[in-house]
């Protein structure tokens, strides 16, 4: 066991700030301090120790960044939550702790069951199998959540699941495996073109296939979100795999092409498009929700009109695929972008890990998970401020949740697990 002193400071950090902010609008509200209150920050306090703890027995050389950093942003999810909780009436506050418990409990499992990130590359092809059943489960699952709009959800007793969050570390597995054996498939000679090495057009196979499924899945599913995740996160693991711009080039003009075909056929999709287009010409429908959270950044403006002092209640589902919208009304421009500086951290250590692990298997495994966070987070923020559709897609470690907070728990385990071995 080893102490990990700059980790035990940043998550004392961690606490203070959520301590402070907590209590801070408990008074803003005018709301007496509350059993409740001490659940939150006791609960999240106990939490993060007993991680620390796991960290310095499990892995005592890996990075001592990155728990931190998920800490902190748990906490200011919790801080929204609790906040909409007072505005709605409601208790998922409390129920976010609980899931907090069960995700860093899957943080230290991972850590006990895989001591070294080489062993998943022999069981990657199999995970990767399991990776697509869980993705096109819920397609052929005959319980789901009421009012479900999409086919990405399953329900077990009372229950609700999201398989495709854990489906995308599965398959970032596999992805990182097949990349490794076949990587000179990939650097072939094909055409040159403007400058730029095209592969052959039988090299392209692997990248067509993703293209294939992504789209069947999103047409299946009636949710272009986790389709959009899985396809970039696969075109940028060939990116760094391969170092060829033309990889990209080829990516963009798939996703055009699966985009405009999936828009002909979805009136989901159509009117995502016109939201996106013009959701004020929607307001009183189906781009309310979009109107709300663009009304409420644009209040919020650099500074924020405080916790608790602003009306983020009112965009629809602000506590789970909105709740950057909450924050950037109320914390303002400058909350939004520390919260943001906080996943560039987050993924840049991820890369540094890649970096310093000597294998090329460890390399693509965490490049493809910082990627992942990367294009999620960047999705998320481009939908709540209309620079491209909305797609449903959660917060890491934020929006409220259990599939979300599991999945990014495991997901931080194994970048913990390849930075360990980087530092060995």
């Amino acid at each position: 066991m080893r102490f990990r002193a700059k980790e035990f400071g940043l998550l004392i950090l961690a606490a203070v700030v959520l301590t402070a902010a907590v209590i801070n609008l408990e008074l803003a509200l005018g709301n007496p301090l509350t059993w409740e209150v001490a659940w939150i920050i006791g609960g999240f306090v106990a939490i993060f120790a007993g991680a620390h703890v796991a960290l310095s027995i499990l892995a005592p050389n890996s990075d001592q960044i990155m728990l931190p950093v998920a800490a902190l942003l748990n906490a200011f999810g919790l801080i929204m939550i609790y906040r909409l909780d007072d505005a709605l009436d409601t208790d998922l506050a409390s129920k976010q702790v609980l899931w907090s418990v069960v995700g860093v409990g899957l943080f230290v499992a991972t850590l006990i069951i895989v001591r070294s990130h080489r062993v998943l590359s022999k069981y990657s092809y199999i995970l990767g199998l399991v990776g697509l059943i869980l993705l096109a489960l819920p397609i052929v699952w005959l319980w789901a959540p009421a009012n479900a709009d999409a086919r990405i959800w399953i329900s077990i007793g009372p229950f609700s699941v999201q398989p495709g969050e854990f489906s995308k570390i599965l398959l970032i597995l596999f992805i990182a495996q097949l990349l490794t054996t076949k990587r000179a498939l990939f650097n072939v000679a094909g055409y040159r073109v403007a400058g730029m090495q095209f592969p052959r057009l039988r090299d392209m196979a692997p990248i067509v296939i993703v293209w294939g499924i992504a789209l069947i899945i999103m047409a299946l599913e009636n949710d272009f979100g986790p389709a959009l995740l899985l396809f970039t996160t696969v075109l940028g693991m060939i990116y760094l795999a391969t170092g060829r711009e033309s990889w990209l080039i080829i990516g963009g003009v798939l996703v055009a092409i699966g985009g405009v075909g999936i828009y002909t056929i979805s009136d989901k999709i159509q009117s995502r498009v016109n939201n996106f287009l013009d959701p004020i010409a929607h307001y009183d429908t189906t781009g309310y929700q979009l109107s709300q959270a663009l009304f409420g950044l644009s209040w919020g403006g650099p500074g924020g009109t405080g916790l608790g002092q602003g009306f983020p209640q009112e965009v629809p589902v602000a506590h789970s695929d909105f709740i950057l919208a909450a924050v950037g009304e109320e914390l303002g421009l400058a909350g939004l972008a520390a919260i943001l500086i906080l996943f560039a951290i987050l993924a840049t250590r991820g890369f540094k890990a890649a970096m310093g692990t000597t294998d090329s298997y460890g390399k693509l495994l965490a490049g493809g998970l910082s990627i992942t966070v990367i294009v999620q987070v960047f999705v998320v923020v481009a939908g709540i401020s209309a620079l491209m559709p909305m797609t449903g897609l959660t917060t890491p470690f934020m929006s409220q949740g259990g599939s979300s907070l599991m999945a990014n728990y495991i997901l931080l385990a194994l970048l913990i697990r390849v930075s360990e071995e980087a530092r060995s």
